[in-house]
């Protein structure tokens, strides 16, 4: 499955446990649509993990548009009542950046190094 969105913050990581990180991040897709005649938007926004390695995610950031390959995954929790719920986690196999960050601060100065040009893939 792919996807195709833009990130609504910078991508973070987050110990699993003693060896294992993931990266999480969240997309925004929108779907254009008519209903009535009239042009519409609507936007679902997709929370996004990466278990590949977590040093791609300085370079996922608020703004980039990216195409995901991999598949949906259910992940359950329980409320605060008691009751036990599921949400939909988008398990990211592949990363396609589509475009540098839009962040001044990225721009690289002296010495550093530049970020991924767009088309970049991660896998």
């Amino acid at each position: 499955m792919e996807i195709t969105g833009r990130l609504v913050a910078d991508a973070t990581v987050r110990a699993v446990n003693a060896d294992k990180k993931v990266t999480g991040f969240r997309v925004a897709v929108n779907r254009n649509y008519r209903s009535q005649g009239e042009q519409k938007q609507e936007t679902a926004f997709i929370d996004c993990t990466y278990w590949r390695g977590e040093g791609i995610a300085p370079y996922l950031t608020k703004g980039m548009l990216v195409q995901l390959s991999g598949f949906m995954t259910a992940e359950p929790w329980v409320s605060r009542d008691g009751e036990p719920m599921a949400g939909l986690r988008f398990r990211t196999e592949q990363i396609n950046m589509l475009t540098r960050s839009g962040r001044q601060d990225d721009k690289p100065t002296g010495d550093q190094k530049q970020g991924p040009k767009p088309g970049k893939q991660f896998n």
